[in-house]
């Protein structure tokens, strides 16, 4: 595309969704695909760059470069910069290949790229970013400071001392949090199951494959708990999926 353009940058107030414009007088006709996360759109006047902060899911590579706070994954030679929490970085700290669950944060002094090693986790990250006056960074601490399954049951139980502990979290944002969220996981996992929470990952891998059968979560959540509290230490995955069916 020779010449010279006119480069704008906005969002969309109702999306987040970020567009580029590029003014181009001489501009042909025409709609062509950059890449995965991107579509150009060409006019007589305008050429447009839509990028969609929502197609990155997850990212599966090597991970290159590994801190508590950032980690670097190379995907077929691309490399993504991710931010984690303690929760993640303990998970993959002693692994060179994996996956990382991705939510993409689109602001307008930048882009930023959260990683969860399961998405358990980053579902409450979502979450917990969906209450006002809440941003990602508050957000990774508490998964930092809590388990993620110790941060639900304190949601669920309305723990306002154990959600002031975590650092920046005040008496008003703990019960922000629990009124705006308790509903929603108590929707998403029940009252009776709040205790069933599975996130070690041996037992959220058996659990992600039955609810893949085609078995309810609640159901797949209690048969795994109970499978696990009476299979040996060293069961494998195979193992543990056909002890769980059996309380099924």
């Amino acid at each position: 595309m020779a010449g010279s353009y006119l480069l704008q940058a906005w969002a969309s107030p109702k999306t987040g969704d970020h567009y580029l414009t590029f003014l181009n007088s001489q501009a042909d006709n025409g709609l062509m695909t950059l890449h995965s996360n991107s579509l150009l759109l060409r006019t007589s006047s305008f050429i447009f760059v839509f990028f969609y902060h929502k197609m990155i899911a997850f990212l599966t590579g090597k991970f290159v470069y590994k801190t508590p706070a950032v980690v670097h994954v190379d995907v077929n030679g691309v490399g993504y910069e991710v931010q984690v929490s303690l929760n993640t970085y303990s998970k993959i700290s002693g692994l060179e290949v994996g996956t990382l669950y991705t939510y993409l944060q689109v602001k307008e002094d930048g882009h930023t790229l959260y990683g969860f090693f399961d998405t358990a986790e980053k579902a409450m990250f979502v979450q917990i970013i969906g209450i006002n006056g809440v941003g990602a960074a508050t957000a990774r601490m508490m998964l930092s400071s809590m388990h993620p399954g110790d941060l639900a049951k304190a949601i669920l139980t309305g723990n306002i001392k154990q959600l002031e502990s975590i650092k920046g979290i005040g008496r008003k944002t703990a019960e922000r949090i629990v009124l705006e969220l308790k509903d929603k996981l108590n929707k998403n996992f029940g009252e009776t199951s709040s205790s069933a929470l599975i996130y070690n990952s041996l037992e959220q891998d058996a659990l992600n494959a039955l609810v893949a059968l085609g078995i309810a979560r609640n159901t797949a959540e209690n048969a795994i708990k109970k499978a696990s509290a009476s299979a040996p230490s060293d069961e494998n995955l195979e193992q543990l999926i056909k002890k769980a069916l059996q309380f099924i």
